[in-house]
């Protein structure tokens, strides 16, 4: 079982930044896969930026631009540095990783942005 934590979130005013941060630990084979979701309240949970153990990188229309994500394979970490942050953004932000497979999640981050 991979245990998934993030860590990061907290209040900002609009236009400026956070880094979240996520580790996976436990019964690690290779993971394939990390990324960040995000749900507003009211809103399905949508895809905010992944990464590939190979680098490859997807972000959100939404987000192009402003947030990047990274990863350190050797620590089974990923980041997310988020600028220019919007009103839009806040919401409960998720690490996400696929290891052989098998999808696990995090509990999860509060990011609010306040105008």
């Amino acid at each position: 079982q991979v245990h998934v934590v993030e860590s990061g979130g907290g209040l900002v005013q609009s236009g400026g930044s956070l880094r979240l941060s996520c580790a996976a630990s436990g019964r690690i084979f290779s993971i394939n896969y990390m990324g960040w979701y995000r749900q507003a309240p009211g809103k399905q949970r949508e895809l905010v930026a992944r990464i590939s153990s190979g680098g490859s990188i997807v972000y959100a229309d939404s987000v192009k631009g402003r947030f990047t994500i990274s990863r350190d394979n050797a620590r089974n970490t990923v980041y997310l540095q988020m600028n220019s942050l919007k009103p839009e953004d806040t919401a409960v932000y998720y690490c996400n990783t696929v290891d052989g497979g098998i999808t696990s999640w995090g509990q999860g981050t509060q990011v609010t942005v306040s105008s």
